[in-house]
């Protein structure tokens, strides 16, 4: 499906009915990640319209020549979400850059939305960052994946199993070819977002230990940020944290969708 948005044509995807749910995936692949790490918590879990975008120069939404930073993604999205869902309430999840936008989002629109859920969410203040370091392998890649592909599959997961190389697979390798590079350097040039006001609503933050990304011990300070927030460190888990602890993620998915419905509810 597309949505055209100041001229862009934004390509997403979407499932179900019920509230909406918005779910935005980092830098590097597309919306086939956020719809592999979350659509099995939604399986038995009906009520909900599932909308997963490609951001800007990834997947099949392009990005603008006049794109300098993340305030001018963060303003596409709120274009989406008045193109796709208008006024109604609605939550949020972003895993890493994704993340971050969400919490943009939610300070920009706190009344809309019912819920905020950042996962290995990239911010100003990533600290102790740890080197990569593999926590369990038992899968060969050499006849399965190309030398590239395994290169990136290497670097992204810490626990390599023939699990997550499925997930890899299925849900990341697809999009690396899709990636304008050019453009999303443009957008990086200032990916500081201009505000990420705090947030009162039903919060999940969810790090990885061993994320060689962004860390875990700066997502700890968004906090205090986030009155209404659970916070979990996983271990044995890294940026691809989604599909390495896919049940504690689930779990935790599960009890944020449930404070999300008790406010709505409210």
């Amino acid at each position: 499906m597309e949505a055209e948005v100041g001229g862009v044509a934004v390509h997403y995807v979407e499932h179900g009915s019920g509230l909406p749910v918005v779910a935005l995936h980092g830098a590097g692949v597309d919306h086939r990640e956020m719809a592999g790490a979350l659509e099995s918590v939604f399986r038995d879990r009906p009520g909900y319209r599932r909308v997963y975008p490609d951001l800007p120069g990834m997947g099949r939404t392009p990005v603008p020549d006049s794109f300098r930073g993340s305030d001018d993604v963060l303003d596409l999205v709120l274009g989406l979400v008045d193109a796709v869902i208008g006024d109604q309430e609605f939550a949020i999840v972003g895993h890493s850059f994704g993340g971050y936008l969400a919490r943009g989002i939610a300070g920009r629109r706190p009344a809309q939305v019912a819920g905020l859920a950042v996962i290995c969410p990239l911010g100003e203040k990533a600290r102790d960052v740890p080197a990569h370091e593999v926590q369990h392998a038992s899968v060969d890649v050499a006849d399965v994946l190309s030398p590239a592909e395994q290169a990136q599959f290497r670097d992204y997961f810490v626990v390599q199993t023939p699990a997550t190389l499925q997930q890899f697979r299925e849900y990341v390798a697809p999009a690396l070819p899709l990636v304008d590079r050019d453009g999303l350097g443009r957008v990086f040039e200032q990916w500081r977002l201009s505000d990420t006001s705090a947030y009162t609503g039903p919060t999940l933050i969810v790090a990885g230990r061993q994320d060689a990304t962004v860390g875990y011990a700066g997502s700890w300070e968004l906090v205090e940020r986030y009155p209404h927030a659970t916070f979990a460190v996983l271990d044995r888990a890294g940026h691809a944290l989604p599909h390495e602890q896919a049940g504690l993620f689930g779990a935790l998915i599960t009890e944020w969708l449930d404070r999300v419905n008790e406010r709505l509810a409210a």
